[in-house]
């Protein structure tokens, strides 16, 4: 008799908590998650939490039923619960994300999930992590009572069927636009893994600056009526990925548990995820391939990713990933494929599920990606179920969760795969006979990318980190040596600049552009602006306007030197920026801090905290250096109470320094382009030269004071 084997889930190692379900269910594609967590969210009493990666407040959910004739948008619909019921308080937390995905998200959306919802629908953006990282988990928690983990956000591009029909109409965006079929997963749990979600809820919005908040006990069954339970009383593993931040040990369960999961396979190790990058999974992987009696693993990736940049990125180390595995693969029990479906293309299925199935021992799926920064960098949440000694329902269910993949993406029966897994003399042989030449399958994924992608892309530490990259580390990677020397940098920057004039300058003779341009009329036109008595609060208006859309300060203040002249558009520059910062300043105090971080986002407390501990030095330092646009400033400057004595004379004696140098070089920049010749092409020379060397002497010299005056305090970086 063999020994018994021990659990591969164990609570502190792999798991951070093992909690009972009373009723757990996994939903597969958004056709089954949608109508689920909208009709929790409906039966919400107290409150809900909503913890995303993205999330998109014009999300339609009518694909479904809308419980009692709530609004078809999620906003609207958030509102509109919060109306309902008097005590319910809904709790949105969105990763404050980089700008690189700002075109693919709801433009403002702490405008459309804070500012213009109900005050009991509380939005924040979740900054409270290292350089680098993403907070990555998706958790619905409603009432602690019930709540949903996994794969999928409440945003644009995800509902989809499991059918993943080409041109399927209804599968549009909130603008209407179609998008590519989506596949992912979710799990629904309730009873104590529901509260200990809820607890992971409360805490990451603490920790992002939210306000803690009870729960109480309700009567109220918040289970989603559509969805029958797939089991009844078990215990879940809930396993996180956490990097270390502040006071916060780092928490690396995830990593953990692919390890332990992957070493405990017997026959089968199926796999499906977004990414396939992670050192430590292939790994582990590598090992079981090596063996001569290991696992059979089969794996499921989408063909490609969606944009550029991450095919010439993830997709290249998925690339090198999969060449290591191959070439580990000595048994042929390595299987990689792609969902196909006929007359999908130019696209394909974006599986951006996360899952990981062992033998019909243990299932988990969640957040986290198969990629380095899911092991260690960035904030996830995976849920994982496991059978214990003749548990055979749980075996069931989990076989019959895979079965279940297998057959969506293979195109056949949970019937035909289960008898084809029993006849077939392994599980990879089993997928082979299923799969079809034609018609909707899965097709053998060759994974390699061009040489000229593969020479161009550095190592995975900087691409895909599993801890926080260092600056320094990064300009290793990144930039060539022969272009860290800042002096040449600048010297061909510098050279481009007056050869870009030169080139403007022939031009402006050989070509018509002079006709267009109109010289003579546009100088008219500038002078009659000039000596109008509404130039000021003209200027003042457009100051206003400009920064509140954030436009740079340094633009308006040399169309403020351009329309009126050096030494008056220097004076008109100045009066209007200090005004607007004044205006701006009691803008920041009239909303308040928390109004305030849904625009200002990670960057408030960072500059909070450089203006409390500086005073008049920390104004006039911000003034000078690049930390954040101008308005920011403002808003945080009032929002968080800096003595408006300090605020003003610091902005003052910051602003003068660069309001005059720009205004000089407006001025000559202009004189070159309305009548072009060597003499003014010398001149604006020397002045783009001394403006350069005086504004980086400037900027050192602040620096330098700053961080005599405030050692050990913030820091700008």
């Amino acid at each position: 008799m063999s020994a018994p084997r021990s659990p591969i889930l164990r609570e502190g190692r792999n798991c951070w908590r093992l909690c009972r379900a009373d009723r757990l269910a996994l939903l597969v594609d958004g056709q089954r998650y949608y109508p689920a967590v909208v009709d929790s969210l409906a039966r919400a009493r107290y409150a809900a939490w909503v913890l995303a990666w993205d999330i998109d407040g014009r999300l339609r959910l009518d694909r479904g039923p809308v419980p009692d004739g709530l609004p078809p948008t999620l906003a609207r619909f958030l509102d509109a619960l919060c109306e309902r019921r008097e005590d319910l308080h809904i709790h949105v937390l969105l990763w404050d994300y980089a700008m690189i995905y700002a075109l693919e998200r709801e433009p403002f959306p702490s405008m459309h999930l804070g500012w213009r919802t109900h005050r009991r629908v509380h939005f924040r953006m979740d900054g409270a992590h290292p350089v680098g990282a993403c907070h990555h988990q998706k958790v619905v928690a409603v009432d602690d009572a019930v709540a949903y983990a996994g794969g999928f956000d409440l945003s644009k591009w995800r509902w989809d069927t499991s059918a993943h029909r080409p041109g399927d109409p209804v599968r549009t965006d909130p603008e209407g636009n179609p998008y590519p079929p989506f596949h992912d997963v979710q799990w629904v749990v309730d009873g104590e893994a529901a509260r200990a979600l809820g607890a992971l809820c409360r805490d990451r919005w603490v920790r992002a600056g939210g306000r803690s908040r009870a729960v109480p006990p309700t009567e109220a069954d918040p289970w989603p009526a559509g969805v029958e339970p797939d089991l009844r009383g078990v215990r879940v593993g809930i396993a996180r990925t956490q990097p270390a931040y502040g006071d916060r040990p780092e928490a690396r369960e995830i990593e953990a548990l692919h390890r332990d999961a992957i070493a405990a396979a017997e026959r089968f190790l199926y796999i499906e995820n977004q990414y396939f990058t992670s050192h430590a999974v292939g790994e582990a992987l590598e090992a079981r391939l090596g063996e001569a009696d290991g696992p059979d693993v089969v794996i499921v990736l989408p063909l490609r990713k969606d944009g550029w940049l991450e095919r010439q990125t993830m997709d290249v180390l998925r690339s090198r990933l999969l060449r290591r595995l191959r070439a580990a693969d000595g048994h042929g029990r390595l299987r990689v494929y792609y969902p196909h479906i006929p007359g999908l293309e130019p696209d394909w299925v974006s599986v951006h599920s996360k899952v990981l199935v062992v033998d019909d021992r243990l299932i988990r799926a969640g957040s986290a990606n198969m990629s380095n920064r899911s092991m260690g960098l960035d904030t996830e949440c995976d849920l994982a179920l496991e059978a214990g000694p003749g548990d055979t329902e749980v075996r069931a269910f989990i076989a019959g969760a895979r079965n279940r993949l297998l057959a969506e993406h293979l195109g056949v029966s949970e019937a035909e795969v289960v008898r084809a897994l029993e006849e077939a003399a392994s599980p990879g042989a089993a997928v082979e006979s299923l799969r079809t030449g034609e018609g909707r399958s899965l097709r053998p994924l060759d994974g390699t990318v061009s040489p000229s992608s593969e020479r161009l892309l550095p190592d995975a530490a900087v691409i895909d980190p599993e801890r926080p990259v260092d600056p320094d580390e990064f300009v290793e990677v990144y930039v060539p040596p022969e272009d860290r020397k800042t002096g040449r940098r600048q010297a061909l920057l510098f050279s481009g600049l007056l050869l870009g004039l030169v080139i403007l300058a022939i031009l402006w003779q050989v070509t018509p552009l002079e006709e267009w341009f109109q010289a003579e009329r546009v100088a008219r036109w500038l002078e009659s602006i000039r000596y109008s008595p509404l130039a000021l609060p003209v200027v003042i208006g457009v100051y206003v306007v400009a920064s509140l859309l954030t436009l740079p300060l340094a633009v308006m203040i040399v169309g403020t030197a351009i329309a009126f002249g050096p030494w008056l558009g220097f004076a008109y520059a100045m009066v209007a920026a200090l005004l607007t910062a004044v205006l701006t300043y009691g803008l920041g105090a009239a909303l308040g801090r928390q109004s305030v971080a849904n625009l200002a986002g990670a960057r408030l407390n960072r500059i909070s905290q450089w203006l409390a501990d500086r005073g008049v030095l920390g104004v006039a330092t911000l003034r000078v250096l690049p930390v954040a646009p101008f308005v920011i400033v403002n808003l945080v400057a009032g929002a968080v109470h800096i003595r408006f004595r300090s605020y003003f004379w610091g902005s003052a004696i910051g602003m003068i320094p660069g309001t005059l140098a720009i205004s000089v070089f407006a001025d000559s920049l202009l004189a070159v382009l309305v009548d072009p010749n060597w003499t003014g092409i010398g001149v604006l020379a020397s002045v783009t030269a001394g403006v350069v060397a005086g504004t980086l002497l400037v900027r050192r010299w602040m620096r330098g004071r700053a961080a005599r005056s405030g050692e050990g305090g913030a820091t700008l970086g």
